[in-house]
């Protein structure tokens, strides 16, 4: 078995009370890390961490949204104190807003924003200065394919998401000399809770109709995230910082 050098490792996870954030965390935790999430719903939020107890993982969970600065501010304060720092930061939290640019008013516009790049501002701003103490860290930015490519009909998160790329490279390269290694994950087509919620009906045949959009022919799961998150945060990815994957079955338009 690869040994990805997580073992002890205190991670941060927004939005893991399901879907890809949940996969996350329940993937550190199986690898030894120490797994702090956070969600706005409280219910959901304390089902994903009883599953990771039970697995024998370690988890601090609490309800936060992110939009809040001082709940961000006091979320990070309740980690440190209980497990002294944080190596690992996964800004996975947001949901996909996607309308025509006339639609879109300035509410939503700062509303997504908040949601998808000043959370993850202020979240890097809290836990950089722990990683630096510790030696180094890990952050992953988890955007979407329409960072790279936006299409007709996909603000705002198109234009937030592609800020979230600037963010992981300008970090990148601000902080390598501190041995904090910064990448992002654009999103495709996965399975998730928001997909889920969407469909209204057959699940299966919802993903089952979306996959034709995928060259390699199905949707995504959210383990296969997991996965991938925990290899980028391990010692074994300790020459990639500032990359924007694309995770998506070869849907992307660009490289």
């Amino acid at each position: 078995m690869l040994d990805l050098g997580l073992g002890g490792k205190v991670a941060i996870i927004t939005g893991g009370s399901e879907g890809l954030g949940r996969a996350a965390a329940q993937r550190l935790a199986a690898e030894g890390a120490r797994v702090a999430i956070c969600a706005r719903r409280a219910d959901v939020l304390e089902r994903a961490a009883e599953g990771i107890r039970k697995a024998g993982g370690q988890v601090l969970a609490r309800p936060v949204d992110v939009t809040k600065a001082d709940q961000i501010e006091k979320f990070v304060g309740e980690v440190v104190g209980e497990w002294g720092g944080v190596d690992i930061l996964v800004n996975n939290a947001g949901t996909s807003a996607a309308a025509s640019f006339e639609s879109v008013n300035d509410d939503a516009w700062v509303h997504d924003l908040e949601l998808k790049l000043l959370a993850a501002i202020r979240l890097c701003r809290l836990t950089i200065p722990h990683m630096k103490k510790r030696g180094g860290g890990r952050i992953i930015n988890v955007t979407n394919l329409g960072a790279k490519a936006p299409s007709a009909g996909g603000l705002p998160t198109s234009v937030s998401r592609a800020a979230g790329i600037n963010l992981t490279k300008s970090l990148s390269k601000e902080y390598a000399p501190d041995k904090i290694l910064v990448n992002t994950i654009c999103i495709g087509l996965v399975k998730s809770g928001q997909w889920e919620r969407r469909a209204k009906g057959d699940l299966d045949a919802f993903y089952k109709d979306v996959a034709k959009r995928v060259p390699i022919g199905r949707v995504g799961e959210a383990e296969e995230f997991g996965d991938l998150v925990a290899f980028l945060v391990s010692e074994r990815a300790a020459f990639i910082s500032g990359t924007a994957i694309n995770f998506d079955g070869g849907m992307s338009a660009v490289v």
